[in-house]
């Protein structure tokens, strides 16, 4: 044991009439007892050794005899000290069965089947299913393998569900497929909504190459589109 009661009242009612000399031998013979749990030995000399209490043998010898029994060849018993170390076994061997009778009544709650209920709808896989790797035909290769990749960093597998959401939301920006897959991939989105790119009045403008040409001859302006020397 490294660990007993101390109950001051109680000792000290029985060690009062001790000199500080006796009353240190019997803290350190009991200390020295609860230790290694076991009687001590026979001979005062040995015990007066052990708890480094040299040139004071018959002291020693007197708190054996008034503290400890002479257990005839087996050495010196405390019975308090007995008790104690029997109390103290009983606690560990009571907390370890209780300790078993936890783990084992948790495993098997652990192993007990739940049954689920009629509200538990099952997911199916085409709702959690992920896209290939093959781009769809409007898409480009590359353009698409990068927006996979940028979905799996941001883990979020891209679904059927998911790109038809972003085809939606194309078509309302005025913009193709492969267009809004290129934005996303220029700013790593790893969705598209037409509101992110329409204009403040909300409404979508188609790039025309030749809108400015156009615009030039509706008011009779020559434009000179010669490149620079």
């Amino acid at each position: 044991m490294h660990y007993y009661q101390f109950n001051i009242g109680d000792y000290t009612s029985h060690t009062k009439h001790l000199s500080l000399i006796e009353d240190a031998i019997y803290r350190r013979l009991l200390d020295l007892y609860y230790l290694h749990e076991q009687p001590l030995d026979e001979c005062p000399t040995v015990v007066a050794r052990l708890i480094n209490a040299r040139g004071h043998e018959k002291k020693v010898a007197a708190i054996l005899q008034e503290f400890f029994s002479h257990a005839g060849g087996g050495g010196w018993v405390s019975e308090r000290g007995q008790q104690e170390i029997e109390r103290y076994h009983h606690k560990i061997e009571a907390a370890s069965r209780a300790g078993k009778v936890s783990a084992q009544r948790r495993s098997n709650e652990r192993s007990t089947v739940v049954q689920p209920t009629n509200n538990h709808k099952p997911i199916t896989n085409k709702q959690v299913k992920p896209i290939g790797a093959n781009a769809p035909g409007e898409v480009d290769a590359k353009v698409w393998e990068d927006f996979l990749a940028i979905r799996k960093a941001k883990r979020s597998p891209l679904t059927s569900t998911a790109l038809e959401a972003i085809k939606r939301e194309a078509n309302k920006a005025g913009w193709t497929l492969n267009q809004a897959i290129t934005e996303c991939v220029a700013r790593g989105w790893q969705g598209f909504k037409a509101e992110w790119v329409n204009k403040a009045n909300g409404k979508a403008e188609k790039f025309d190459p030749f809108a400015f040409v156009n615009k030039g001859r509706e008011q009779n302006v020559v434009i000179d589109i010669t490149p620079g020397q």
